[in-house]
């Protein structure tokens, strides 16, 4: 029997994190929230054999289930519900991307959240002078430690924090003695927002004077602080971008608002979050995966309580609630690192600017090789387009020269006339960039005799060889295996390696210039905390050095003593079965490029590639990206690919091949026979193998839709996905559904 309604009757329909997606009717215990119950709520509730953390959605006055059946929550958590704006998002976001309601805000949740800790921020003791402590007269005279303690806390005038005070030396006997006496007091500051040591206003530091293309744009970005509207901020690298975005974020202190940025590496927030914090008399915090959980919550919870005036983060922070929002900026917009490719696959650019909408704040969308969907936007009048077409400074855009390797002798991948330019500026005294987009030694092993090549044994890719470890890794899967002293396939034991990765690129650099500091950057060498702050504060010191890495060089760092940059190879993404391969090669080239004579001494990149005559590469190379860009826009738009079609990809995977084909070939038949009867415009193909069809020994395929109209291609992925949990075999597999696929493998 249904329950009926009652008027005082109240049914709880929490959000529990579990894959399916509905929310679970809940009867209230004794205990409720201070204003009755609201949505935003956290709860202790039984589920199934478990108790699980979940927020209330809704309180209703009736339930589908006999109220007999229905479940007490276990505990009450929050007295309070969470921010409205928070769930709202939350709730578009399961909705969009076609996720579990549950599993979306669970996942939206600092990790204590989820596990039931109070939201609360974790507070420590600020100790400061007193009027009596500013003339102690001669209280002091026969305890020489709590003077010295009362010396230091008077050099500090708005205190010391009691972890300082530790580190000087001092205990808490001589503290409370000095408070005793009048002389000092303390009061409790959140961690993640403490006082500040500045004088009041929100410039800790003077502003950078601005040429006239950052002024114009600044005065555009003004006209729009009280409202919705998203600004392109398409600048050349080296163009005073972070300048903009500083100024801007001024003028939205001083309303007393509130500033988010996101950007796409861990490695760019200690930065700018360093420039941020010099530049603002205001809490700036971090948000990203390299804190703690406790870290995270005092982040958390210092947006949402509005003590922080600027939160910097990586893609997650942008479900981080805000008590006072005023600009959201998302800084290098186009890298694929803001488009989360598990669990819940949203792209954190695009949800900024449903978030903006939804609060009405400005956006800024800012990079120097803006993605093809964000160009689209711009050239159709849906985002206003703002240029810097000129470096800060009057610094001249590096010379890109193209360098033909065919028939040419490499060291470590590294052609002679590489090698040449590296001596002359590495005797000049300035700093060279080699970009190597591979990590490890070389990207494979092969038998010279029979042409065995080192393959994974979970996956339909080559092992790569590591120096150090001296190990063949898959980068797959991290399959390890030690290198064999002799080709398993034939006996011959001349083994070598194929391609060059950063290892071996740093190898021939050392024996080519021995005497020079060589820093490799990739993600072997920096796995130790503050390994890349402590790398990067060294090159900013300017001494002459050869710097080899990868993509983590590629992005939004300023080094302004790297006259050289050599690129290694540039053909890794000119040739792919991912149709977005070409737009994001050409994006990694033009960043690296970047990097080059951004101050006072001219730039020079130099590009090595064995396919000179590449229509595309040559484009690139001697009329920039945005030539090549809009010619891929062309192409894209003859080949209704996005940005001018909307796309959803079913992936699935089994041990078996057979299984998840069978699978996906009876959703692909249903589908169609759905949008036959349904009238829909959305088109299904497929299914086909991935394109790596074995990864950890398990099989992939995929199914794919598109359709001119975004509801259209909702409408039906929402419906394929409802067909798929009905099948008693999707159980026996893994399949998920990935709106706005960013990648096709």
């Amino acid at each position: 029997m249904v329950s009926k309604p009652g008027p005082d009757r109240v049914i709880l329909a929490v959000a529990v994190p579990s894959p399916l997606k509905r929310v679970f009717d809940y009867l209230p215990g004794r205990d409720a929230p201070e204003e009755g119950w609201v949505a935003g709520v956290r709860v202790r509730v039984p589920f199934g054999r478990r108790s699980v953390i979940g927020v209330v959605i809704e309180v209703r006055s009736h339930s589908d289930v006999p109220l007999d059946r229905l479940r007490d929550i276990e505990a009450l958590i929050d007295r309070s519900p969470l921010p409205a704006d928070w769930l709202w998002l939350c709730r578009f976001a399961a909705r969009y991307y076609q996720h579990s309601l549950g599993e979306t805000i669970n996942g939206a949740m600092p990790a204590l959240l989820r596990q039931g800790r109070p939201l609360a921020a974790r507070s420590q003791a600020r100790w400061f002078l007193t009027e009596s402590g500013r003339t102690p007269g001669d209280a002091l005279t026969r305890a020489p430690r709590q003077a010295e303690l009362l010396a230091a806390i008077a050099q500090h005038p708005r205190g010391l924090v009691a972890p300082a005070i530790s580190a000087l030396g001092f205990n808490r006997t001589q503290l409370n003695a000095l408070r005793d006496k009048g002389l000092i007091d303390c009061r409790e500051e959140s961690v993640a927002a403490p006082a500040s040591d500045r004088t009041p206003g929100t410039l800790a530091e003077p502003t950078l004077p601005l040429n006239r293309e950052q002024s114009g744009v600044l005065a555009e970005l003004h006209q729009d602080l009280d409202r919705f509207r998203v600004s392109l901020l398409h600048g050349v690298t080296g163009s005073g971008k972070t300048e903009v975005y500083l100024q801007l974020i001024e003028a939205v202190l001083d309303r007393g608002r509130q500033a988010l940025v996101l950007v796409p590496e861990i490695g760019l927030t200690p930065q700018t979050l360093s420039r941020f914090r010099k530049r603002f008399n205001a809490p700036v915090i971090a948000l990203h995966s390299g804190l703690n959980d406790n870290e995270r919550l005092d982040s958390w919870e210092a947006a949402r309580s509005g003590r922080a005036a600027v939160l910097i983060g990586t893609r997650s922070a942008v479900f981080t609630p805000l008590a006072a929002p005023g600009v959201i900026i998302v800084d290098e917009e186009h890298d694929g690192s803001f488009k989360q490719q598990d669990s819940l696959r949203y792209h954190a650019r695009d949800l900024a600017i449903v978030r903006a909408q939804h609060d009405g704040v400005p956006i800024v969308l800012g990079s120097a090789t803006p993605s093809l969907e964000s160009l689209a936007r711009a050239r159709d009048g849906h985002y206003r387009h703002l240029r810097l077409n000129t470096r800060a400074g009057n610094a001249a855009p590096a010379a890109l020269s193209m360098v033909d390797l065919r028939g040419k002798p490499q060291r470590g991948g590294l052609g002679p006339q590489a090698l040449t330019a590296i001596r002359e500026h590495l005797e000049a005294g300035r700093q060279v960039l080699v970009f190597v987009n591979r990590r490890g030694f070389a990207p494979t092993l092969t038998c010279h005799q029979c042409g065995w090549l080192a393959e994974c044994p979970q996956c339909d890719a080559r092992m790569t060889l590591h120096r150090d470890p001296h190990r063949l890794i898959c980068h797959h899967c991290e399959q390890q295996r030690g290198v064999p002293d002799a080709c398993p396939k034939c006996g011959s034991a001349d083994l070598r390696p194929q391609g060059a990765g950063t290892e071996r690129a740093e190898e021939a650099l050392q024996e080519a210039f021995s005497d020079t500091r060589i820093l490799r950057i990739d993600r072997d060498s920096t796995r130790r905390r503050d390994a890349m702050e402590q790398t990067l504060a060294e090159i900013r010191q300017g001494n002459s050095c050869l710097l080899v890495g990868t993509q983590m060089l590629a992005k939004g760092h300023h080094f302004p003593h790297v006259t050289l940059v050599v690129v290694v190879n540039a053909d890794g993404g000119l040739y792919s079965a991912d149709f977005r391969a070409l737009e994001h090669s050409a994006q990694l080239l033009t960043q690296v490029a970047g990097r080059a004579g951004r101050a006072q001494h001219p730039g020079r990149v130099l590009i090595q590639t064995l396919h000179p005559e590449d229509p595309s590469l040559r484009l690139l190379v001697e009329e920039g990206y945005d030539a090549l860009a809009e010619e891929l826009l062309t192409e894209r738009r003859l080949a209704g690919l996005p940005p001018f079609r909307f796309m959803a990809l079913m992936r699935g995977e089994s041990a078996r091949m057979e299984a998840v084909i069978e699978l996906f070939t009876r959703a692909g038949d249903a589908m169609r026979a759905w949008l036959n009867e349904r009238g829909l415009a959305v088109h299904c193909l497929g299914p086909v193998p991935a394109p790596m069809e074995r990864r950890q020994n398990r099989y992939h395929a995929q199914l794919l839709l598109s359709a001119d109209r975004r509801s259209a291609l909702h409408e039906a992925s929402a419906w394929l996905d409802e067909w798929m949990m009905q099948q008693a075999d999707a159980r026996r597999l893994r399949y998920s559904i990935d709106i706005d696929p960013q990648e096709m493998y």
